[in-house]
């Protein structure tokens, strides 16, 4: 679990973050969402230590990260697995070498050791026999899926996934939902899913955080959204014409 208590972020004087307290469940999919400029990339990059908080306090299962120096950090960080929004791979690796990237970074075994390991989450993905080609070789959600292999090579505990859907057309978009739902149950990770996708939030949202003002405005899962009377998040969340079509669908069934 993360636990986020009552952290403040501001920037030249201007607060980005006003006492923002959260909880990110184990083994489950936990969203992020709020329109842009509302303070949720700010919140997610608070969590990984790309920024300091000005006060409060970011726990890693009972660890408080906030209170680390840069060496202290190291151990937490090596369990943290990221999914870049643009899969972020390095053009002039191979996907396998893109893979092993985190492990020799932290010289995690023998290069034969990191190949297997690489091996195996290729296979995990579905992405057997590509080790050898480039980025610029694969489709767009072939990437987002090597993105992900990437993301669990270092076997983490913690994931965050930056608006994995972003470019891909909706079929693929569910493959990568499933993938990252998957993933989270069968190894019990923390995934933590900064989106605007709210197809994606309905389909697999577990534990939703919105965002708005700096704030946190409402927490609660995927079914509670649907019929929150928070204003605020029903304008955020009916903004698609297919979720105007759920919210009519739910009216008339009560009528």
């Amino acid at each position: 679990m993360i636990e986020v208590k009552n952290i403040t972020k501001a920037f030249d004087g201007k607060t980005i973050l006003d006492d923002v307290s959260a909880e990110f469940h184990k083994g489950k999919v936990n969203f992020i969402i709020g329109r842009s400029g509302s303070g949720k990339s700010v919140l997610t990059k608070c969590i990984v230590g790309l920024h300091e908080v000005n006060s409060g306090a970011i726990l890693y299962d009972g660890r408080d990260f906030s209170k680390m120096n840069r060496r202290e950090r190291i151990p937490v960080r090596r369990e943290i697995g990221m999914l870049f929004q643009g899969s972020a791979l390095f053009d002039s690796l191979t996907v396998e070498q893109n893979v092993i990237f985190p492990l020799t970074m932290f010289s995690v075994g023998t290069p034969a050791e990191m190949k297997e390991r690489a091996d195996f989450c290729l296979r995990r993905v579905q992405l057997e026999g590509t080790n050898h080609l480039y980025p610029s070789e694969i489709s767009g959600g072939m990437q987002k899926r090597v993105g992900i292999a990437r993301a669990i090579a270092m076997n983490p505990r913690y994931l965050f996934c930056d608006e994995p859907n972003s470019g891909l057309d909706p079929q693929t978009a569910i493959v990568i939902d499933n993938l990252i739902r998957e993933i989270t149950i069968e190894y019990d990770i923390t995934t933590v899913v900064v989106s605007h996708d709210m197809n994606s939030v309905i389909e697999i949202g577990d534990h939703i955080n919105f965002v708005n003002e700096g704030k946190l405005w409402w927490k609660g899962n995927r079914k509670e959204i649907l019929n929150s009377g928070n204003a605020e998040l029903d304008d955020f969340v009916y903004a698609s014409d297919f979720l105007k079509e759920i919210k009519e669908n739910l009216r008339n069934s009560r009528s």
